[in-house]
């Protein structure tokens, strides 16, 4: 007589549950990783779009188009002859105080986030 074999374990069995813990980690590091990404577009996006305010330096001329509420400045050659065409006289840090400029200059506020500044401009003649 022989003796049955015994009844073959089928290789399907469970595989073990990752802890909690690392489940938890895994759902905090997805979060951190969008917050990451969402805070570069932000700050990337308006430079990638040239939507970022041009911070020009004393002596460097600019254009100034679009809407009064809403400028779009563009560094330029200032001997280009182009319309809406400035020369940066002063620059001031960290304000939006306009009255800086005084009386006899344009003055321009721009910011992106942090970054706030006051351009005083003259206009370059044709």
């Amino acid at each position: 007589m022989t003796t049955p074999s015994t009844p073959a374990v089928p290789d399907t069995a469970p595989a073990p549950e990752a802890p909690k813990g690392k489940k938890v980690l895994k759902k905090v590091g997805g979060i951190v990783v969008a917050i990451v990404v969402a805070v570069a577009v932000k700050l990337a996006l308006p430079h990638l779009t040239g939507e970022a305010p041009v911070h020009a330096k004393v002596g460097e001329c600019v254009v100034v188009t679009g809407a009064e509420n809403d400028p779009k400045v563009d560094t330029a050659d200032c001997s280009s002859g182009k319309p809406d065409l400035y020369k940066v006289e002063k620059v001031f840090e960290d304000t939006f105080d306009l009255a800086k400029c005084g009386e006899e200059l344009s003055a321009l506020a721009q910011q992106l986030d942090s970054d706030k500044f006051v351009l005083c401009l003259s206009e370059v003649k044709k």
